[in-house]
């Protein structure tokens, strides 16, 4: 426990030397400390999550998530303990919070930042759902998008194609009915059609003719008619139409499994809205309590710094700040006045070169101080 400790005191940036003297505030710091740690750590899972989706697909995904995790841990886990660390109890209240305030803000947008990426793998399963339904429309919107821009550039062929198939079922109808009536005069079936003399006479080849002059106009009809739909498919080949496809099932999976941070970033926006534009108040509300828990956690330590009383440790921090810059001080007057003495007490036996020499020393050692 005696290790544990030492380490959130070092997390929480306190002074260990002087916070031991005083056991009252050792657990404060202790909690201090330990927020400051695990809210690290959640970023480090955060920044490392985020990370992994950057480079999916990469066979060294993991690896750099790790890393980046780490690295993102560290700075955040280093810029808390700075911010907790520079708040002082010494001070009025008026002044704490006014050094507190863009601290505060700071907390906010880190707390942002961290929550966004574990947002994304608590909703993984939504996500996926709404990320098929988006790729689903968007296809839809393409191919549509294809088949109206098709439309308007090869109107002419498109009308004359239809023009021929619509002529072409005109005549298979009109055939069928002309062969009916021939059968009916050469039955001799009598009609207001036919003449009712059964064999096959002047009637009978004249009703013979009519039907070999449409089969005729039928097969060119038909020729035309496979001359232009192939032009037609040629085109729609050439213009992409015919390779573009709605996804199955299967390829919608495998675009959800590489969608990018973004594209996940957008779908999980889009839970809090149902399908006519309305807002999801139960997602907008789980999104938003978990965005909150992530702020208020990294809000915390801020917080417990100017809740909690000031202390012994806190006097005596400031003491010893304070006997520390005063020996500062004095020791930097001192210097100055050993300068001014050797220049004033310097023989001619000395040379100039000694004199610089002296002189560049002491002010190497001003320079330390300040």
């Amino acid at each position: 426990m005696k290790k544990i400790t030492d380490f959130f005191w070092f997390c929480s940036g306190a002074h260990v030397g002087t916070l031991k003297k005083y056991p009252t505030e050792h657990n404060k710091y202790v909690g201090i400390g330990a927020t400051i740690f695990f809210t690290a750590l959640f970023a480090s899972l955060s920044g490392g999550y985020a990370m992994y989706f950057v480079f999916a697909g990469n066979p060294a995904a993991i690896v750099f998530a790790i890393l980046f995790g780490l690295i993102w841990g560290l700075a955040i886990f280093n810029m808390d303990r700075y911010i907790v660390s520079s708040i002082k109890k010494t001070a009025d209240t008026n002044r704490q919070i006014l050094q507190a305030t863009p601290r505060i803000l700071l907390a906010i947008m880190i707390g942002i930042v961290i929550s966004r990426p574990l947002e994304l793998k608590i909703f993984d399963k939504e996500i996926r759902q709404k990320l098929k339904s988006s790729y689903l429309n968007g296809q839809r919107a393409k191919i549509d998008t294809l088949n109206k821009a098709f439309t308007n550039k090869y109107s002419l062929e498109l009308q004359k194609f239809q023009e021929l198939k619509n002529e072409k079922d005109s005549l298979e109808k009109d055939i069928n009915r002309s062969r009916y009536i021939l059968n009916q005069e050469v039955f001799g079936d009598k009609t207001n059609q036919t003449s009712g003399i059964t064999g096959y006479g002047t009637y009978a080849k004249q009703k013979e003719a009519v039907v070999n002059q449409k089969i005729e106009r039928l097969d060119q009809v038909r020729a035309d008619l496979k001359q232009t739909d192939d032009l037609i498919n040629t085109r729609k080949n050439i213009e992409g139409l015919n390779s573009t496809k709605l996804f199955n099932e299967q390829q919608l999976d495998s675009l959800a499994n590489v969608a990018g941070f973004a594209d996940r970033n957008y779908a999980l926006g889009q839970l809090s809205f149902n399908p006519d534009g309305s807002r999801d108040i139960d997602t907008y509300l789980a999104i938003s309590f978990i965005s909150f828990l992530f702020i208020l956690l990294e809000c915390l330590p801020v917080f417990v710094k100017l809740m909690s009383d000031r202390g012994p440790y806190d006097v005596a921090l400031q003491h010893v700040e304070e006997v520390a810059l005063h020996q500062s001080e004095s020791e930097k007057h001192h210097l100055i006045n050993v300068t001014d003495n050797v220049q004033e007490t310097k023989t001619g036996e000395e040379t100039e070169k000694e004199k610089i020499l002296l002189r560049r020393r002491v002010k190497k050692d001003l320079e330390e101080l300040d």
